[in-house]
């Protein structure tokens, strides 16, 4: 019953929300919102709440799935978590640099999949959630990983099903200015997974190595 003390301890502590910030930034519920409505413009409201729900339990399964098999194929292909921090970070850079400078582009999708793809993946569970993922559970436990992922994942069901309010209420500029400011904010987490992959890389090569 320890792994149960442990989880009391961090509920106490506060601990277990740790993983939430960076989550809330890689998942950026208000940057993807405007993408979201501009997707599903053309739906009636029972046609656009269908395809919510479809995307976040698309988006659930996939994350919960990858956080459970990503490790053994880690271990299958030799792949260390040094390896994937800094070929995540290098990734997750790479997507907030291209959403910084190009804008957004509209595509059509069939509507009786627009949930799963592009929405639910990769548009809600993308490479920058899918990496966090696998970063945070042995950082701050599964548990605290898992409660984050799903807390996040309600924040961008609650966006989505209140899309058509929240559009009147700021306006597609202040939306796109928003996911602008998180998309730096992601530069910078992306950044400091590629100095901390770096590190443990050397330090695992040169075990003595004071960095």
């Amino acid at each position: 019953m320890e792994w149960l003390g442990e989880i009391v301890n961090q509920v106490i502590s506060l601990r277990i929300l740790l993983p939430f910030i960076p989550f809330f930034v890689a998942f950026d519920p208000l940057g993807i919102l405007p993408v979201f409505v501009s997707l599903t413009s053309d739906m009636t409201e029972r046609e656009r709440k269908r395809v919510v729900r479809q995307s976040t339990l698309t988006a659930f399964l996939v994350g919960v799935g990858f956080l459970g098999a990503g490790r053994s194929v880690f271990e299958l292909l030799g792949i260390t978590v040094s390896d994937f921090k800094v070929a995540g970070g290098v990734l997750l850079f790479i997507i907030a640099i291209v959403d910084l400078i190009f804008p957004e582009k509209t595509r059509t999708f069939p509507r009786e999949t627009l949930g799963v793809v592009p929405i639910g993946i990769p548009l809600i569970v993308g490479p920058g959630v899918l990496t966090l993922l696998l970063m945070s559970a042995p950082t701050y436990g599964y548990m605290a990983t898992i409660l984050c992922f799903i807390f996040n994942l309600l924040i961008v069901w609650f966006v989505f099903s209140h899309s058509s309010r929240m559009m009147r209420f700021l306006k597609e500029g202040a939306t796109k200015g928003i996911g602008k400011v998180f998309a730096l904010l992601l530069a910078a987490f992306a950044m400091m997974m590629i100095r901390t992959g770096m590190t443990e890389w050397v330090k695992s090569l040169i075990p003595e190595a004071k960095i």
